[in-house]
């Protein structure tokens, strides 16, 4: 038996156990793990050191990109946010036992619906320590084993954080096995063949990445493949609000998938709004690609391809494109788009509905940046990805989208037969008030 049928084995083992650990111990765990990567920034932060030492070699001879090392890198910052994810998840509400359908069937014969566990995720991410952390708290709150590999350039971050996190958790009461991580790329391939023990995998990487997973696997995939995130700034828009924002989405951060790749702007306000943004873009090095039109205001900087419009940057890099009105920023985005996230910045209500229902995408918004398409800041504790499909779960992917349900049929020695035939008894389907916490509270009376 491979290492990596020994390890889905021993999750999918865990899994069944962790779906029925109480809300108290799964919580308390969570706060136990938050006090231990703030009590241990400093292991952390030296295995990072390691892995940037390795990444920046790799930068001098031009293998990796400066952007790639930054997405890599770790600090005191960083690790304060990602212990406070943790307490975060721990506050929200267990996602497990929830009461989803209830109903009454027939006198006596009572049906749930009740949210439960998917059971073993794998989780293959790209080479950003901090999303390891933010996976596995997921996973835990929700009842989930998880499967964990992450990107090479980040393998002792990695092990730092996986060692960390398993022997904290399961100190305090965590079952043996929850939590597995796997680190060879010949281990993936393995991954995909497990049907058997892993029920969803989590792909977060490059586009070429997530197509081969979902075409080399049985196993049902969530996730995104890339983030060509638009902004389009309409003739009505409050132009210093559009400078902050577009300055926002593609500078604070712009190697994510959330940050813009694409500005639409309406052509009565270019001539006003453009060289404004050019202006503050060249201070922080960005570099512009143009529309015809774009080109002619903005002298010096290249012509946009048809690529252009189809590219997820992920650097200091944007694409600009004057449109005609809100309609053809809508098709534009249909068109060259990857249903991540769109924004529209404008004071005019009508114009906004237009877009934000128009918009085929997992998020859409309002006179806001794209960078807070975020498990995270909506509120969700942390996020195990961006999905941009829309079977199961859509945008960021937080405790929710970790849950499927199952039917629990209450009777006292029901029989289809009586219910079929010229004398068949009716069913009544009556909603019912109770809940199923208050039928587990009954059966644990006795």
């Amino acid at each position: 038996m491979s290492g990596v049928v020994s390890k889905a084995r021993a999750a999918r083992r865990a899994s069944l156990q962790l779906a029925n650990v109480s809300t108290k111990v799964k919580n308390g765990a969570l706060l136990k793990l938050a006090l231990a990567i703030s009590n241990n920034k400093r292991p952390l932060l030296r295995a990072n050191a390691e892995d940037i030492r390795g990444a920046e070699r790799l930068v001098k001879r031009g293998k990796l990109s400066g952007a790639f090392v930054q997405r890599l890198k770790l600090n005191n910052d960083k690790l304060r946010d990602v212990a406070g994810m943790v307490r975060s998840v721990a506050r929200l509400p267990d996602p497990i036992g929830r009461t989803l359908y209830a109903v009454e069937l027939d006198r006596g014969l009572e049906l749930y619906k009740v949210s439960c566990p998917i059971g073993v995720v794998g989780a293959i991410f790209e080479a950003r320590p901090d999303v390891l952390p933010q996976i596995s708290a997921l996973c835990l709150k929700s009842g989930n084993a998880v499967i964990l590999k992450g990107g090479w350039e980040a393998r002792r971050s990695n092990e730092a954080f996986f060692e960390l996190i398993r022997d904290t958790t399961e100190r305090a009461g965590i079952p043996r096995g929850w939590i597995q991580l796997v680190e060879a790329r010949r281990e993936v391939r393995e991954m995909l063949k497990l049907d058997e023990f892993i029920d969803l995998l989590v792909p977060r990487g490059g586009k070429e990445f997530v197509k081969y997973i979902q075409a080399n696997t049985s196993i049902p995939v969530l996730g995104h493949s890339e983030g060509i995130c638009h902004i389009y700034v309409d003739a009505r828009a409050d132009l210093e609000q559009a400078l902050d924002i577009c300055y926002d989405a593609k500078v604070q951060y712009p190697a994510v998938c959330n940050a813009v790749e694409t500005l639409l702007v309406h052509r009565a306000i270019a001539k006003r709004f453009l060289p404004r943004l050019a202006e503050r873009y060249r201070r922080a090095r960005v570099e512009i690609r143009g529309c015809e039109q774009t080109v002619k205001l903005l002298r010096g900087i290249k012509r946009a391809t048809e690529m252009d419009w189809r590219t997820e940057y992920l650097d200091l890099i944007i694409s600009i494109k004057v449109v005609g009105g809100v309609e053809d920023a809508i098709d534009h985005i249909n068109t060259y788009g990857s249903k991540h996230t769109d924004a529209i910045i404008t004071r005019d209500r009508r114009t906004a509905l237009k877009f934000l229902t128009g918009v085929d995408s997992s998020s859409v918004m309002l006179n806001a940046s794209t960078r807070f398409s975020d498990g995270y800041r909506y509120g969700l504790g942390a996020e195990v990805g961006i999905s941009t499909g829309k079977i199961h779960a859509r945008g960021p992917v937080g405790l929710e989208g970790l849950t499927t349900s199952k039917f629990y049929l209450l009777g006292n020695g029901h029989i289809v037969a009586e219910y079929i035939g010229p004398k068949a008894r009716s069913f009544t389907h009556r909603p019912l008030r109770r809940k199923w916490d208050d039928v587990v509270r009954v059966f644990n009376v006795g």
